[in-house]
C-alpha cells in the first residue's frame, strides 16, 4: 500500500485527511528542532497553506520549539483563518498587493512564499503578472533580512520526451503561456534579489501535488467514475502527496543560499495517465473511454535531487489511487478546481 506504515487503509473524512496531510515525520520534527527564529507564511488560506502551517506547528510542538508561525492570507474564506487558529497559528488577515499591509507584516527570520494566481489567468493576465511577478519583488525587498522559500512550478520547463525522465534544476526553462512566463516571472525577481540582497532563497518548482479534494488523480478519477471520455493531450505526469510536499517545503529552507537555489519537487515515477485511468475503472468496476492520443512530450520533472536531500516521498500511487477512489465514491469533499493538467497551450 505504503511505504510507510502509519498510513492506514481508509482515509474517514475531511478531518482524518488534515490530520493525515499535517502529521509530522520525525525529519521535520528534527528539522523544526535546529531552525532558528520564527516563520511566516504567506499565502497561507491557499490549497497547500493550511495543511503546511499545522505539520510546522505540530513539528515545533514535538521539538518543543519556541517558534512562532504567522499566517498572512486575504482570508477569502474565514473559516480557514478560523481553523488555523485553532490549530495555534498567529494569523494576519492582509492582501500582499497593499504596501502598507505588506510592511505591517512581523519581521521573521523564515519566510515560506506561497502566493500565486493560477486559475482563471485566461482573460486577467495583467492581474496574473502582478501576483506572480511584481508582488515577489515587493516580499523580496520587505524581507530582505530573512530566508526564503518560494513556492514555483514545474510549469517554468518545457514539455520534454516522455522518456527522458523529466527536466533537472539545471534544464533550460520554456515556459508555455502567460501563467507559465509569469511564474518564470516570479522565479527571476527572487533571483535578483537574492543576489541583491544577500538574501538566501529557495525555489520550489512542485509538478503536481494531490490530495483527495484536489489534484490530477481526483480529476482523472471524476472522469472514470462519471464515464467520460479521459483527454490523452498530456499522456504522462508525476504526481506527490500533498503531506510529502508539506515536508519538502518546511525542509528546504535550509536550502536557502545566495545565489538562490532551485529543487524540483515531485513523485519519482513519470506515470501513465492511460494507466491511471485504467487503475481507477478497475477500483469503480466500470469501462473507461479515451480522448485523443498520447504525445510524445509531456510536462515532467525529475525530482532526483529533493529524494536524496529529503528522501523519497512516503506515500506510493497504489495507495493514492486506491485512497482518492474511495473518496470519490463515498463523494468526500471537494475544492471544486480542477487542475486542467492536460492543457498543453498553457491556457489555464
Amino acid at each position: 500500500m505504503s511505504k510507510d506504515d502509519t498510513i492506514p487503509a481508509t482515509i474517514s473524512d475531511e478531518e482524518h485527511l488534515e490530520d493525515l496531510l499535517s502529521e509530522p515525520y520525525p525529519e521535520d520534527v528534527e528539522f523544526a528542532s535546529e531552525l532558528e527564529g520564527d516563520i511566516l507564511v504567506l499565502g497561507a488560506g491557499g490549497k497547500m497553506g493550511p495543511t503546511l502551517i499545522r505539520r510546522i506547528l505540530r513539528a515545533n510542538d514535538e521539538a518543543d520549539a519556541d517558534t512562532t508561525v504567522y499566517a498572512a492570507s486575504r482570508y477569502s474564506d474565514p473559516s480557514v483563518k478560523e481553523k488555523l487558529q485553532s490549530w495555534g497559528a498567529e494569523t494576519i488577515e492582509a492582501d500582499l498587493l497593499d504596501d502598507d499591509a505588506l510592511e505591517s507584516l512581523p519581521d521573521c527570520r523564515n519566510v515560506i512564499y506561497l502566493v500565486g494566481m493560477k486559475f482563471g489567468t485566461t482573460g486577467q493576465e495583467p492581474m496574473t503578472w502582478a501576483i506572480n511577478s511584481y508582488l515577489p519583488g515587493r516580499v523580496a525587498r520587505r524581507f530582505e533580512e530573512s530566508r526564503i522559500t518560494a513556492l514555483s512550478t514545474g510549469n517554468v520547463y518545457p514539455p520534454v520526451p516522455v522518456d527522458s525522465g523529466g527536466s533537472v534544476e539545471t534544464d533550460e526553462t520554456g515556459p508555455v503561456g502567460e501563467y507559465a512566463q509569469s511564474c518564470l516571472g516570479r522565479e527571476r525577481v527572487f533571483q535578483y534579489f537574492s543576489e541583491a540582497n544577500d538574501t538566501p532563497t529557495c525555489l520550489l518548482r512542485l509538478n503536481y501535488a494531490v490530495e483527495l479534494r484536489y489534484g490530477v488523480l481526483l480529476d482523472l478519477a471524476k472522469r472514470v467514475y462519471a464515464e467520460e471520455p479521459v483527454p490523452l493531450e498530456m499522456g504522462h505526469v508525476n504526481v506527490i502527496w500533498q503531506g510529502d510536499a508539506n515536508s519538502a517545503c518546511f525542509r528546504s529552507l535550509e536550502l536557502a543560499e545566495t545565489p538562490a537555489d532551485i529543487l524540483n519537487v515531485t513523485g519519482p515515477n513519470v506515470l501513465s495517465v492511460r494507466d491511471l485511468a485504467t487503475q481507477f475503472a478497475d477500483e469503480f468496476g466500470c469501462d473507461v473511454t479515451f480522448q485523443g492520443e498520447e504525445k510524445e512530450t509531456a510536462l515532467l520533472n525529475d525530482a532526483s535531487r529533493s529524494h536524496d536531500l529529503f528522501g523519497e516521498p512516503k506515500m506510493d500511487i497504489d495507495a493514492l489511487v486506491e485512497h482518492v477512489a474511495s473518496w470519490v465514491e463515498r463523494d468526500g469533499t471537494m475544492h471544486g478546481k480542477p487542475t486542467k493538467f492536460h492543457v498543453r497551450d498553457g491556457e489555464f
